[in-house]
């Protein structure tokens, strides 16, 4: 990971110093021409773009290149902790970055890179009790509603008198 900090940072300074080619630039062909009769597409090719190609002099060569940079974040709103140490020294690396997994594991990894064993890295975790305070909106509190038990109403029905007609 620190490999592809160190590469990403070292291709903005490249591009920053003007050491890399610009982006190519690609241009949309243009819109088709109808005719009436006979219903033919003419498409015109696409110009090409000469591209100006930077080369290193010899003189900026360094063959013992050396850096030493380092970061550390520790935000107390977010809860966001992580930091990074690293050094070069000609074709040795060495660094340490940690960070705060989101199981509240807080991982450390201590590496090396050289160009006889590689990159090698050692990795620890260790659990963190850790209480946020993060600022919130209040927490409205419900009391559940209580059970009433209901009994359907009991409907009196009377039969009608019998009615006798002479």
């Amino acid at each position: 990971m620190a490999f592809k900090f160190v590469a990403f940072f070292a291709l903005i300074a490249a591009a920053s110093a003007g050491l890399l080619p610009a982006a190519p630039v690609y241009h949309a062909a243009p819109a088709p021409v109808y005719h009436a009769a006979p219903a033919v597409a003419h498409y015109a090719a696409p110009a090409a773009v000469a591209q100006h190609v930077i080369t290193k002099a010899a003189e900026e060569y360094d063959p013992h290149p050396q850096y030493k940079f380092a970061y550390d974040v520790q935000d107390s709103l977010s809860g966001d902790s992580k930091s990074q140490v690293e050094e070069r020294d000609g074709d040795v690396v060495r660094g340490e970055y940690s960070l705060i997994d989101a199981d509240g594991y807080k991982r450390t990894v201590q590496y090396t890179a050289d160009s006889i064993n590689g990159f090698n890295a050692v990795v620890n975790r260790e659990p963190l009790n850790i209480v946020k305070t993060v600022a919130a909106a209040p927490v409205a509190h419900y009391a559940a509603p209580a059970v009433v038990k209901t009994v359907a109403p009991v409907a009196h029905y009377a039969a009608p008198a019998a009615v006798y007609h002479h």
